[in-house]
């Protein structure tokens, strides 16, 4: 398969040209029929045969496994979630957190990266410091200097403002070596690029299917690397049968891994969708779509001058930010030319996200559309 013909099965992409995969993804055919089927089979058939709850653990089975492999991982190290907001917070709630606490994130986080530490900020007096960055970079030397009294960096692997890469294993390498944790929100990498959780060496990464993944909202997803949640002791804010070694014991014991981080009954539908995204990607190729999407987006930053373009003129990602007088209203403009963009709150700007399933065609007609304006 290539991406052309996936695209062909993706109802959302008949009309108009979508440049907003760093927000949601449209699903094709196929990964919305394999959540319908979850659905049905665990409505209509598993009751009288294995039963709702064995169908759903089989469900969410195939999912960690799916997840797994796309990320590097072991089946244990994964916990399914619903979103990357979802899994921030999990992580947030885990911690025994006291005034004597540091959380050090960059000022390029989504607010899913921002809110859960200002909370922690107001309620427990967790210092919370900001390293500021120069058009999408983040300098060593700053995360070195945070280093010292961190307890938990926050960082991006792929910022959302300027589709720029991170140095993810160069800040958990500071970091480990100050003591601290890391947790990485990548939310913008998985489907778009190769994502190697060994390789970055992070304790904690989240992420969701519903952007560059093309699965259904609900899909989130969290790595915990083997053995941090014994080492620190974490503790998550919600338990249920889920979380434990033996719902039933007296005595309760919370699951060695990433287990202790899911909580109770939900459905299975959507991290079905999300196993057969990931299985429709990978018979395309992660390496190729990435390929496709480093020729498609030069493509658009060809057509842009320097001025204009705040993301890398280098391939970096599929997002590329792009200077506008009226963000806003250009939104408008384009979205009756029928092109889907976004604008973004810092920096005042508005956000191509360009996928594999795009065409030349649309690029083209972004540009041309741009140029009108």
């Amino acid at each position: 398969m290539d991406p052309i013909e996936l695209r062909e099965t993706m109802p959302a992409l008949e009309s108009g040209a979508y440049f907003n995969w760093g927000a949601g993804g449209p699903s094709p055919r196929r990964v919305v029929e394999a959540a319908e089927s979850s659905l049905e089979s665990h409505e209509f058939e598993a009751p009288t045969n294995e039963g709702q709850y064995p169908a759903a653990f089989d469900a969410y089975d195939e999912a960690r496994d799916a997840i797994a492999g796309l990320l590097g991982a072991a089946p244990a190290e994964i916990a399914l979630t619903e979103s990357t907001t979802d899994g921030i917070n999990r992580v947030a709630g885990a911690l025994d957190w006291d005034d004597g606490d540091t959380v050090v994130r960059t000022d390029l986080e989504h607010a899913a990266g921002v809110l859960p530490w200002r909370r922690l900020e107001r309620e427990r007096g967790v210092d919370v410091r900001v390293l500021e960055t120069e058009r999408g970079r983040l300098a060593l030397e700053d995360v070195t200097a945070a280093a010292e009294e961190a307890t938990l960096f926050c960082v991006s692997s792929l910022t959302w403002t300027h589709g720029t890469r991170l140095p993810v294993s160069e800040i958990v390498d500071i970091a480990r070596d100050a003591g601290a944790l890391v947790l990485v929100d990548a939310v913008q990498a998985p489907g778009q690029s190769p994502v190697d959780v060994r390789e970055w060496g992070a304790d904690f990464v989240v992420a969701a299917g519903h952007k560059w993944l093309v699965s259904p909202f609900g899909s989130g997803f969290m790595y915990v690397r083997d053995g941090v949640a014994r080492d620190h002791d974490l503790v998550p804010a919600a338990i249920g049968y889920r979380s434990v070694v033996d719902p039933d014991a007296t005595d309760y014991e919370y699951a060695p891994g990433a287990g202790r981080f899911e909580v109770g009954t939900s459905s299975p539908a959507p991290h079905a969708g999300l196993a057969e995204s990931i299985r429709t990607l990978e018979e395309i190729g992660i390496d190729a779509i990435e390929s496709r999407i480093e020729r498609l987006t030069d493509r658009l930053k060809d057509g842009l001058e320097d001025d204009r373009l705040l993301s890398p003129r280098a391939f970096e990602s599929g997002l590329v930010t792009v200077d506008v007088d009226d963000p806003e209203a250009t939104v408008e403009r384009l979205s009756d030319a029928g092109i889907v963009v976004r604008s973004l709150p810092a920096p005042d700007a508005i956000r191509a996200s360009v996928h594999a399933f795009n065409t030349r065609e649309d690029i083209d007609r972004l540009l041309e559309a741009l140029s009108n304006g």
